[in-house]
């Protein structure tokens, strides 16, 4: 969007965040135009007294609306998912019709599950922290980025739900939690054939310009190759 009446967004970002990169999905499939602001994680740029001035919590993603009339900063990725709905009406939705409130909740069960129970526990912070303490880094990441998978899978079949994505064949915040929560079960090496209904979301949404534009690899700040 070009126009004088575009929302100006800027997204504190890392290529290699899941968290940001459920963001960058967001904001690709809504149309929304943001300015990536990159905070490299791996040289600990998120803990400098600068940006924790902008997100006390010293995480990405970081969402700020400049807005005139609103200017909100926003340092919790589902929070901003939810911001993104409220605050632009007229951009493509990833919630259900408001009259499916059992479609709204099960797609928010599942954001929750990816957003608050797996990921968490296979974030750079912790895995850091696991090493430190002897553990296999790798097959911590693996077995709980499973444990999360198992429990999408198992919703997906309990909701009866048929279609190409998490629920039916709308595109919603559920679908966009777990592409980007794929990208790191990938890198994990997990098992990807234990979970065919999840595996064919995540096959689908990986056909999607959007979320092509959204991979790690095609980030600003992503290494190039042979660097």
């Amino acid at each position: 969007m070009s126009t004088a009446t575009s929302p100006q967004l800027t997204l504190h970002t890392f290529f290699r965040s899941t968290s940001a990169g459920r963001i960058r999905v967001a904001l690709n499939l809504k149309g929304l135009d943001y300015k990536p602001i990159f905070v490299n994680l791996f040289k600990d740029e998120h803990l400098t007294p600068e940006y924790a001035k902008l997100n006390p919590s010293r995480t990405v993603p970081l969402l700020v609306d400049h807005t005139s009339d609103r200017n909100v900063s926003i340092g919790q990725s589902q929070a901003a998912l939810e911001y993104l709905e409220e605050a632009f009406p007229d951009s493509k939705s990833l919630l259900p019709p408001k009259e499916d409130i059992g479609g709204r909740a099960f797609v928010r069960a599942i954001v929750g599950l990816i957003v608050s129970d797996t990921q968490p526990v296979t974030s750079l912070r912790l895995l850091n922290a696991v090493e430190k303490l002897g553990a296999d880094r790798l097959g911590f990441a693996r077995e709980w980025t499973s444990r999360g998978l198992r429990a999408v899978e198992e919703m997906m079949e309990q909701s009866g739900k048929e279609g190409k994505y998490c629920y039916g064949d709308q595109v919603t915040m559920a679908d966009v939690c777990l592409v980007s929560a794929m990208w790191n079960a990938v890198l994990y090496g997990v098992d990807l054939a234990e979970f065919p209904r999840v595996s064919g979301v995540y096959d689908a949404m990986s056909r999607l310009e959007e979320v092509k534009k959204a991979l790690p690899a095609n980030q600003g700040d992503a290494p190039k190759e042979g660097k």
